[in-house]
């Protein structure tokens, strides 16, 4: 245990010396570049500078500064240009590390578009009753899960029929809807209860959009992305003799990782999503759950 504490210690300072030295190396290099170029271009032009320096190439040396400060800065963007992101792709079992880290924030923002939303809510449930004993810096938090419409006749879900054509299943989109009620119900609640502590303000809301769960996009405080596909063509059984149906498993999409902290060409993708995912919120229904039995 010791030995590992040691390790966090020394691998924090090297980070620590690592921001400093991204922070300030373009400062101190640049400063050395200007300064050699005024001071050659100083010395072609000022006699006593130039006897004290005794060159003779002073306007040379101060161009040839001048090109090395603009070909510092064109190479800088390059490299930032082609940096690989640290994590490029990662499967959905991983989501709870991006929950955890979008927490730590006072106003958190979760967005979510795809089939159930399972795998975020596992994260979200926790995280969020977490918030009653230690809401952290956390002040608001904004959840935003947007699901097709399993009101509507669908190829995805839905049976496998003869020749692996798609037939559409009322009963097991019924089954999906009942799924994401669930998911809504408990996560309203524990909005509402969090907001009554008057510490926080917490929403979450569920909306249906039309067509199949195509896309699982996860947006995390509108600054990273996640983004995959699902296998449509998964199947599954809900009993070993019973038929088969169409029905994706988000749990083993892997997703793409887009941050704006990372290329120029990521954070433009980050705002495309961003963009897309507000655009069918804007456009999506509000679900219209059946009342469930009294018990």
């Amino acid at each position: 245990m010791p030995n590992g504490g040691n390790g966090s210690a020394e691998g924090g300072v090297a980070q620590r010396l690592k921001r400093y030295q991204e922070r300030f190396e373009p400062v101190v290099t640049r400063v050395l570049l200007i300064g050699i170029f005024v001071i050659g271009l100083t010395a072609q032009f000022v006699k006593p500078v130039g006897d004290a320096l005794e060159g003779k190439a002073y306007l040379g040396g101060a161009l040839l500064s001048l090109v090395g400060y603009v070909l510092y800065d064109a190479v800088r963007e390059l490299s930032a240009s082609v940096r690989v992101p640290t994590r490029a792709l990662v499967n959905s079992s991983q989501l709870g590390g991006f929950v955890s880290e979008a927490f730590q924030t006072r106003h958190v923002e979760i967005s979510f578009l795809g089939y159930t939303g399972e795998t975020l809510y596992n994260e979200l449930y926790h995280r969020l009753e977490g918030l009653f004993d230690n809401p952290g810096p956390t002040r608001s938090v904004s959840v935003r899960m947007l699901v097709p419409d399993f009101g509507q006749p669908m190829t995805v879900p839905s049976r496998v029929g003869d020749d692996a054509v798609p037939v559409d299943d009322p009963a097991f989109r019924d089954r999906m809807i009942r799924r994401c009620q669930e998911y809504d119900d408990i996560l309203s609640d524990l909005a509402g209860r969090l907001s009554a502590t008057g510490r926080l303000s917490v929403q979450c809301e569920y909306r249906c959009y039309p067509g199949i769960p195509r896309d699982k996009i996860c947006i995390f405080n509108r600054v990273q992305v996640l983004h995959g596909l699902y296998d449509v063509s998964a199947r599954m059984r809900l009993h070993e003799m019973g038929p088969e149906f169409y029905d994706p498993k988000g749990y083993r999409t892997d997703l793409n990782v887009w941050s704006r902290e990372g290329t120029a060409a990521a954070e433009a993708a980050v705002t495309t999503w961003i963009k897309h995912f507000d655009d069918l919120w804007s456009l999506a229904r509000r679900p219209d759950w059946p009342q469930r039995a009294a018990a």
